[in-house]
This record gives structure tokens, C-alpha cells and sequence, in this order.
């Protein structure tokens, strides 16, 4: 079977329908439709971070893949708005990604010492954070990929950093190269080029199992360890 062509590659991805999905998705609506209002909705942004990271250090970027409430959103109704370009290799970049977290922690923290006393006030400096981080996700995605945020935001930088290596993706003597699951990743990564090592090694892998789903030939699976997780 020949590869498929570059423009195929990075066709529009069709919206989940998985429900679950859907309603990650709802929470980051709700936050930042009415977290102006109810500050203490912001706090579910402190506790999603929280999971990421744990997730990251346990099982690399599973959580950004199966329930990060933002991902959800992008992964669902966004992707009828999402773009088809390939993400900028800046945004790739593992120094621009640590620079980028290290400015949101600090505009964060500074924020929040303005009035450290008040849970209404971290709450609110959550939510706005939420907001604004969100607003520059739905641009980058327009423009490019619908999950570009994913590749620089800093909680997913950590699952890279700390986890990106562990459970990675095998691939089998199956796989005759289509690029079918280079199609339906949500990052975007090049799947097929390891079919000879038996394994992708991209960190920012996010094992949300479309690639694993789509192969005709089932050449794609992932270690042992990892079945109760997918499953």
C-alpha cells in the first residue's frame, strides 16, 4: 500500500463522540463562562493541573489524552473550527516550552500575592488564567492543528519532561506504512517512519489510542502494563 500524501496527512479531524469527552469538554466551558462570576469555579483549573502532572509522572501524557477537560474541548466540538496546518517547530521546542511555563507560573504567583488572603481572589486569578490560556489555544488551533495549545502547554511539558518514555507505542512487522494513524493523531507525530525499531518514541505522545483504533492491520498496541489503562 503506497503512503499517503502529505495533504491527506493533515486533513481535518472529524469531532469525538465519545460522551465522556464531551463532558470534560463542558467543564472548561462552565469555568470560563461563569468563573467571573463564581471564583471558586477557578479552582478546578489547580486541580486538573495537579492530575496532569501526576498522570505525566506516572504514565507520561495519558491524561492530556483521556482527561485533560481543555484537550476534550479541542478534541470535540472545536474541531469543526480547528486548522489543518503543521504546528510551528518553535512551538515544539522544548527550551520555548519551559520559557512559556516559567512566565504563566510567575504572572500567576504575582498575581495571586496581590491579595494571598482570599480564596474569591485565587480563584478569580484561576479563572482568568483559564481564560486567557484558552482564548490562545483556540487561535493557535484555527490557524493550525486543533490541539496546538498541547504542544507547549506546561502541564503537558512535564509529561514530556518527566513520563514522555514510559508506555510508548509499539508497532509490529504488521504495519505496511499507510499513515492511517498519522491521520487521526491529534499531535500530529510521525507514526509509521519507526516501523522497523518496533516503537514510536515521540515524548508528547498523548495514548489516546485513535492510532491504535484505525490500523486496519492491528500492527499498533501498547505494552502489557498498559492494557487496564486503555481498556
Amino acid at each position: 500500500m503506497e503512503n499517503l500524501p502529505i495533504k491527506n496527512k493533515l486533513a481535518a479531524l472529524p469531532p469525538l463522540k465519545d460522551p465522556k469527552r464531551w463532558l470534560l469538554a463542558s467543564i472548561v466551558v462552565i469555568t470560563i463562562l461563569f468563573g467571573w462570576k463564581y471564583p471558586l469555579l477557578g479552582f478546578a483549573v489547580p486541580v486538573v493541573m495537579l492530575i496532569g502532572i501526576i498522570g505525566g509522572i506516572l504514565h507520561g501524557r495519558y491524561v492530556c489524552g483521556n482527561l485533560c477537560p481543555r484537550g476534550s474541548f479541542y478534541d470535540t466540538g472545536f474541531r469543526l473550527l480547528g486548522g489543518t496546518r503543521p504546528v510551528p517547530k518553535l512551538l515544539l521546542d522544548m527550551r520555548f516550552r519551559w520559557a512559556i511555563m516559567a512566565v504563566m507560573m510567575t504572572i500567576m504567583a504575582l498575581q495571586i500575592s496581590r491579595n494571598p488572603g482570599d480564596p474569591l481572589h485565587w480563584g478569580w486569578v484561576f479563572w482568568l488564567v483559564c481564560t486567557l490560556t484558552t482564548v490562545v489555544g483556540v487561535i493557535f488551533g484555527m490557524i493550525y492543528r486543533p490541539r496546538t495549545w498541547c504542544s507547549f502547554c506546561p502541564v503537558g511539558t512535564m509529561g514530556n519532561a518527566f513520563g514522555g518514555g514510559k508506555n510508548q507505542l509499539r508497532i509490529s512487522q504488521a504495519c505496511v506504512g499507510c499513515k492511517l494513524c498519522e491521520r487521526v493523531c491529534p499531535m500530529d507525530l510521525e507514526i509509521a517512519r519507526y516501523r522497523e525499531s518496533g516503537v514510536m518514541p515521540d515524548r508528547d505522545c498523548l495514548k489516546c489510542s485513535a492510532c491504535v483504533k484505525v490500523c486496519p492491520k492491528g500492527a499498533l498496541s501498547w505494552p502489557d502494563n498498559r492494557d487496564a489503562i486503555v481498556k
